[in-house]
């Protein structure tokens, strides 16, 4: 059985809600996040060296990374239902979305998150402005107009095909799924970008996501 090595509030929840929409039975093991740093316990390194989540088990095979996961759960158990196969012009596509995700889409939204903690957390009166001043500028110099330039990117393809992988649902939807919702969360998502948004209703509205949030537990984005 395949074992999901999972940590409240993280990008492990796309990997719940692939294995439920290929209805596999998993074990879940949870991990709960350090309330005042955030981050993962050490007992993830046990499992994996860099010590972060997700992380899965299948058949002796430890695997990590969110792109790897949901192509390798996609190729080997999907019966070609979320994933094209291999040399097809949309599989193409596919693996573009799965390293998009993680590699140029989440980057200015950590940035946007660890800013806004900059701002936010306490510090000696004198030299608070300095650090609120200096993040602000970063963020409306670079942070905002680059999740900017991404969402509108996104919107865009998004009149192309009504799922980003093409006219059915598949795994390039759901790897797009966290950021998307963090964007919503933190950095000005809303019904402003129309196909986007109506994007996060569908996949809210699907069984198999909801399936998985029962199971995952704790799911708040929010900065």
């Amino acid at each position: 059985m395949i074992t999901v090595h999972h940590l409240n509030n993280s990008r492990s929840q796309r990997i719940l809600w692939l294995l439920e929409e290929l209805d596999l039975p998993y074990e879940l093991r949870r991990y709960q996040r350090d309330p005042r740093t955030m981050l993962a316990p050490p007992e993830l390194r046990a499992v994996h060296p860099l010590g972060k989540s997700p992380v899965i088990e299948d058949d002796g095979l430890v695997l990590a990374e969110s792109g790897a996961i949901l192509g390798y759960l996609a190729d080997r158990y999907g019966s070609g239902s979320l994933i094209p196969a291999h040399g097809m012009p949309q599989r193409l596509r596919c693996d573009y979305w799965l390293h998009y995700a993680e590699g140029s889409l989440m980057p200015p939204l950590l940035l946007k998150l660890v800013f806004h903690r900059v701002e936010a957390a306490p510090a000696p009166f004198f030299v608070k402005p300095v650090a609120r001043g200096i993040a602000g500028k970063v963020q409306r110099g670079f942070v905002d107009p680059q999740i900017a330039l991404h969402l509108d990117y996104l919107e865009a393809e998004l009149g192309k095909s009504t799922w980003f992988g093409g006219d059915a649902f598949g795994v390039a939807d759901i790897a797009l799924s966290f950021p998307l919702e963090a964007a919503a969360a933190r950095a000005g998502l809303d019904a402003g970008r129309p196909r986007l948004w109506a994007f996060l209703q569908r996949i809210h509205a699907r069984p198999a996501y909801q399936r998985a949030l029962e199971r995952g537990g704790e799911y708040a984005l929010a900065g």
